[in-house]
């Protein structure tokens, strides 16, 4: 296995792993990752569809004592187990309809630098203006989330199929503006993001079958351990950088790499 490709896989594997569930664009960064490094997978995508599983898992093991407990209540009509998981779905329904009425159209016309490079920018003014006059918030765990309030994040979802916008980031901060606290809006776009991703992921193998190749199995392997390992850490320590210190950081970091990028590309 050639060295500079295992490096490569590592590398691309950690960037899925460290900013899935961070607002600044997983998508974004992996585009502009793969046009920089050069980086050809195998035929299909299969191996950004692996690593972007692998960071799923990484939530599902993380939360599994919440996932466990709400399948349990859903099956014995527990009322706040209920509450939640119709919030989480309700939530999740707006960007599965959308995503298979626009899916081709997105993946054919806006998965290019430019547009993550713009939109990376743009998220992060977004959350600096968010973060200045948001309201003080009235919903302080994801038990108490309503159904109103999850079909508006659920709306807000749909924004991140713009790559570079970042579904955590949109998910978040639409929690935040419908007054949600900030630990308890990023934990629940935790959770929104098992049947989303889920969701994603299982499409774009439908719609890439005829075209997928396991070929490279090592580099497909590599990645999804990197990935997995890496989400792992930063979803751990997310919740809490963030009740203390909010998202401002992100919303810098990402018009930094957002702006560095567009001088790169227009000086192509």
């Amino acid at each position: 296995m050639d060295l500079t490709m295992i490096f490569k896989a590592v590398l691309i594997g950690l960037i899925e792993g460290l900013t899935e569930f961070l607002p600044v664009s997983s998508t974004g960064h992996i585009i502009l990752a793969e046009d920089v490094l050069g980086f050809q997978g195998p035929p299909g995508k299969v191996f950004e569809i692996v690593i972007q599983l692998g960071a799923i898992l990484a939530v599902c093991w993380l939360y599994r004592a919440k996932i466990l407990a709400t399948a349990n209540g859903v099956l014995v009509r527990d009322a706040t187990a209920v509450r939640f998981a119709t919030a989480v779905l309700v939530a999740f329904l707006p960007a599965a309809f959308i995503g298979v009425i626009a899916h081709g159209f997105i993946k054919d016309h806006l998965f290019n630098p430019m547009v993550v490079a713009i939109s990376l920018v743009l998220g992060g003014i977004a959350i600096l203006l968010i973060e200045r006059f948001a309201r003080r918030p009235r919903i302080k765990s994801v038990d108490e989330i309503d159904r109103m309030t999850a079909l508006k994040v659920g709306l807000c979802q749909c924004l991140a199929m713009v790559p570079g916008v970042s579904r955590a980031g949109a998910t978040i901060m639409g929690a935040v503006v419908f007054r949600v606290d900030r630990a308890t809006a990023t934990e629940f776009s935790f959770f929104l993001a098992i049947p989303t991703m889920l969701g994603a992921t299982v499409y774009d193998l439908y719609k890439n079958w005829s075209t997928l190749s396991w070929n490279g199995a090592g580099l497909i392997a590599i990645g999804f351990v990197v990935a997995f390992i890496s989400a792992l850490l930063v979803v751990a320590a997310f919740v809490r950088f963030i009740s203390r210190h909010g998202f401002a950081v992100f919303a810098w970091y990402r018009i930094a790499i957002g702006m560095a990028a567009l001088v790169l590309l227009l000086g192509r």
